[in-house]
């Protein structure tokens, strides 16, 4: 991947297809890759059968973030993936949902520890899906995968 600003991730992504089709919003994406704030406000077009947020689509909000901001401070000298995924529903998303996804400082102390000798590392993220009274919608794991390539 291409070394991108953090602004031109956002704005990327706020193009992307499936996000623009979707009714995803990027609001931050932080320079230094600890933090990304997704939003969603569900429409006619994207709502289910219930005329709530479709679950595919709140799944979909946290799907690259946590991969794209490491990525984006890690840089090229690691091989990153998103590998696994795991959502439960607690609450219909009605109106604005959003996830505030976060990589503390004392995580990517951990990645690049656990990665220094070129051994594969696997990290879950957890974030929660907040309606716009602060209620939990949903709350989604993402596993991330860390490779440090050999030089």
């Amino acid at each position: 991947m291409a070394h991108f600003t953090a602004r031109q991730l956002k704005r990327f992504m706020g193009f992307w297809p499936p996000f623009l089709g979707a009714g995803i919003k990027i609001q931050e994406f932080a320079d230094d890759g600890t933090r990304v704030v997704v939003s969603h406000r569900p429409n006619m077009l994207t709502k289910n059968a219930m005329g709530v947020a479709f679950g595919g689509t709140l799944s979909a909000m946290t799907d690259p973030f946590f991969m794209l901001a490491s990525m984006h401070r890690l840089g090229k000298e690691y091989r990153i993936w998103d590998v696994a995924g795991e959502i439960k529903y607690l609450k219909p998303g009605r109106g604005t949902v959003t996830a505030d996804m976060r990589i503390p400082e004392e995580t990517y102390a951990l990645i690049e520890e656990k990665t220094a000798n070129g051994e594969k590392y696997l990290h879950w993220f957890d974030v929660d899906i907040l309606d716009e009274e602060g209620d939990v919608v949903a709350h989604v794991r993402r596993q991330v995968y860390y490779r440090r390539k050999q030089k």
